[in-house]
Order: C-alpha cells, then structure tokens, then sequence
C-alpha cells in the first residue's frame, strides 16, 4: 500500500449499498485504506489520475508569479486598452493550469487565499479555482481552456473602476456599490470587441454576478439563462471572496465558510456545482490534522455522508464525533 499513499482516485469508491466511500479526487492515505480493508474494496479496482507531484513551495511560487503577471497584465490593458490574448494563454494560462493540479485541496485553497492585493491574488484564485471545478464537470479541454481564459478575465472590467472605490478600507456607500457592479458591463463591453475572441468569454465577465433566483446583476438572470461556465466561475469567485483577507472583510473559519456555501445551494448558486465542490473537498479532509474551536488538535478520519460537515476527529487517543458535540466546529485546516 506504500506505493499508493499520495496518488489520488479517479473514480468515486462506492460501497454495496450506494455510499460513496472515498469521493473522486481524493489522495489517499493510511486512514482511507484502512476504510478499504473495513469494507473490503478490492485495491486491484481502484484507478488513479496520472499527474505531476507539487511540493507547497512550488504551488505558492507558482500562484505568487501568477499574481504578478495578473498585475503587470491588467495595467497594461489598462494602458494599452487592448487584451493581450496570446500572452494571457501563453504565460497565465499554463501557470494557473499547473497550480490547479496540485492534489493537496487544502495547500492550494492557502496558496489562493488572498492575504494582500486583493484584486490582483483574487484574480489567480478565481481562475485556479474555476480551473479546478471545471475538471471536476469533466469539461472537454476546449471548454476547460474557455473556463480558464474567461475567469483570468472575469474582473477585467475593474480597471475602469476608480482606485478609491476598488482599494476603499471600508464598506461601500450604495451609489459606490451600484459603481462597482458596472465592471460586469465595462469588462463586457470590453472583451466583445477583441478579435477572435470567443463570446463566451465575454459573457463570464458580464454573469458572473447573475444568480440563480434572478437575485444577481446587472442583467437579473435566472438559471438557464447563465452561461454554464459563468456558473463555475460564480462559486469559485463566492469561495474565493469570503476566504479571503480584505479590507472590510475577516476570512471565514472553515466551518462557517463550508455552511454559507452550502446555504449558496439554496437560490443563488447552482446546486450541481456547489454540491460537488463541498464533496471534493470533504472528502479530501481526511487524514487532515485540523485545529477545533476549543483549541484542540486532531486528525479527521471518518467522514459521515449524512453529515459532511460534522466529521470524526481523533484527538490524541479520543475519538471527537462532531456530529455529536455540536458546540465544537473545526476552525482551521493545518498545512
């Protein structure tokens, strides 16, 4: 079983009864094969993905080039008033393909956050993040390459947004808000007129605001009517935001980040999606050493399928079910 810690599983492992064991995507350790043993899974059954190994310093290095390159890449539309296409699939594209790959969910999830520069590491995250989802759709590569250049472009509109509005410490006024929802229109109207630019691209900059229930902007959308990949790129950008450091905003604790996407479910964002984000990453949370709420630190190593969000948590030598102590939540995923 050695030489099987650390590849990750193609295909979900599902038991007798219909229960996803260990969900698609996940890298398997100790802990998961001992959950094979226990239901006896064959090991010969599984299937791996073939990819590179990344070790945390190189998917930091990666996504910090990724975010210098997003800075250099938005002032100089901003200059020039014209998208640098072939640079953009030549140079960001590879590097936020390659940190998308990374198999350790949690590594990448920090290396995305945004801690400084939101608008400029907000940018990267998006992109990675939506990059990653679409793998998870299993989009064809022309769609993943469509999903990658539009969310590298998503905030494209910003640029005409002035700097006391984009870089403000505090909230937004409400004719300072209704300002900033015009960069979906002004990035539209922007990549509408680049040749050779397919309009989907163009339509990720202007609905990736759009909701589900109508509720979004600027055109008040509702379901179908959203491009699917602006879809995509909608939960990676909800994600990415409420994990990030900003000037009015604290990062989420894990617990209450994982709860306000799963209430996104409910009208806003699409159901489908949401659902396999939150089943991707539980189900990488085992094996995880995690800090509680009391403090305490501990390693998940069952996650319930009826409750995903209240996982069981080895604490030295006890066993911690947190679907069962309900005042105790998981802050912090260690990596």
């Amino acid at each position: 079983m050695e030489e099987l810690t650390g590849q990750k599983l193609k295909h979900d492992i599902i038991t007798g009864t219909g229960m996803v064991l260990v969900p698609a995507g996940t890298v398997l350790n100790q802990e998961h094969f001992r959950l094979l043993r226990m239901h006896r899974v064959p090991l010969e059954e599984l299937r791996f993905v073939e990819e590179r190994q990344q070790s945390k310093s190189s998917t930091a290095e990666t996504v910090k080039q990724a975010a210098d390159y997003s800075k250099h890449m938005f002032q100089q539309i901003r200059r020039k008033k014209k998208v640098p296409l072939l640079d953009i699939k030549h140079e960001f594209i590879p590097m936020v393909r390659q940190a998308a790959e990374d198999p350790d969910l949690f590594r990448l999830f920090e290396a995305v956050r945004a801690k400084d520069e939101y608008t400029h590491q907000h940018n990267v995250g998006v992109s990675v993040l939506s990059t990653m989802l679409g793998n998870w759709c299993k989009l064809d590569e022309q769609e993943l390459n469509l999903l990658s250049l539009g969310a590298s472009l998503h905030d494209v509109g910003k640029i005409r947004i002035s700097d006391e509005i984009l870089n403000k410490p505090g909230k937004l006024t409400k004719s300072e808000f209704e300002e900033m929802k015009l960069h979906t229109v002004y990035g539209y109207e922007m990549l509408k007129e680049s040749a050779g630019l397919n309009p989907r691209v163009a339509f990720m900059a202007l609905q990736h605001h759009e909701r589900e229930d109508g509720s979004g902007y600027p055109l008040k959308l509702k379901g179908p009517q959203i491009d699917k990949l602006a879809r995509i790129v909608a939960v990676a950008d909800v994600f990415h935001a409420m994990s990030s450091q900003r000037p009015y905003h604290t990062p989420l604790p894990f617990h209450e980040l994982i709860s306000q996407m799963r209430l996104g479910i409910f009208g806003e964002l699409d159901p489908y999606i949401v659902s396999l984000f939150l089943k991707n990453i539980l189900g990488s949370m085992i094996g995880k050493q995690v800090l509680l709420s009391d403090g305490r630190y501990g390693e998940v190593v069952y996650i319930n399928p009826h409750e995903e969000t209240y996982p069981l948590v080895k604490v030295e030598d006890v066993f911690v079910d947190l679907s069962r102590e309900r005042g105790l939540r998981i802050s912090k995923i260690m990596v």
